[in-house]
């Protein structure tokens, strides 16, 4: 579990580095603007990041699968070289979906305004400012979110489905404590994850408003990797020592 959560920790900063730096410039500055090759970065590595914490997401599904439904076999099943395989893959299967998605995007000619409608360089207001047909990329974007976010997330779901069969038919009330304080945090995660990315990139176009979008994409790049380390945190005996005597002493 340690190895795959230093994994996401270093996926979250690189995740936050493309987003944040920029976006507090922005903010500050009121109208400071990105190059068009900066715009074309940033786009690249927010779905390298992205795409490659879904699949990371999985795979920790999987270690919790394993460690509840099957723990006799769990030092064998995932020993570090099926861990650090599993992560590799996880990291690599972000980069033919960023090369594919940047590349095509910035491919279109652009020749409207030059003003992206969002706090960062997304796909879907960046794809407002082309000059040209872009239903065949759309119908390949939606494919492939398919593929990236519904794929993994499917995992997920199986993977938990089987854990709660196993957890009802323990008979230890200690016993199904133990395995839920165990899936608790990665479930919390994945839910915060999922649910406000699929709801940004799955909801139908007449519904969706510029603000609503800002809003919910703010919650997936900013506030869940802010959240991730104290969701995981509170689960460390000495840091929950320390907030219970925080929460007294005030």
């Amino acid at each position: 579990m340690y190895f795959f959560l230093r994994n996401l920790s270093f996926l979250e900063i690189g995740f936050n580095l493309v987003i944040v730096p920029k976006m507090l410039q922005t903010l500050l500055a009121e109208d400071e603007p990105i190059s068009f090759r900066g715009c074309a970065a940033q786009l690249f590595f927010f779905f390298f990041f992205g795409t490659a914490e879904c699949f990371l997401l999985a795979a920790m599904a999987l270690d919790r699968y394993v460690a509840i439904c099957d723990p006799l076999r769990y030092p064998a099943v995932m020993a570090r070289e099926p861990c650090a395989r599993l992560a590799a893959v996880s990291w690599l299967a972000g980069l033919p979906v960023a090369t594919v998605q940047t590349s095509w995007i910035f491919s279109f000619p652009f020749c409207g305004p030059n003003r992206v409608d969002h706090f960062f360089c997304d796909s879907p207001p960046v794809l407002k400012l082309a000059c040209a047909d872009t239903s065949l990329f759309e119908l390949e974007a939606y494919v492939a979110t398919v593929l990236v976010v519904l794929a993994p997330c499917l995992l997920v779901l199986g993977s938990y489905a089987r854990i709660a069969a196993t957890v009802i038919r323990m008979s230890s009330t200690k016993g199904k404590r133990k395995a839920f304080s165990t899936c608790s945090s990665h479930l919390l995660v994945v839910s915060l994850y999922y649910g406000s990315a699929g709801v940004t990139y799955f909801r139908i176009k007449a519904g969706t408003s510029p603000a609503s979008r800002k809003l919910l994409s703010l919650s997936y790049t900013v506030v869940t990797p802010m959240l991730n380390p104290i969701i995981y945190s509170l689960r460390n005996v000495q840091v929950k020592a320390a907030v219970r005597r925080t929460l007294l002493r005030a």
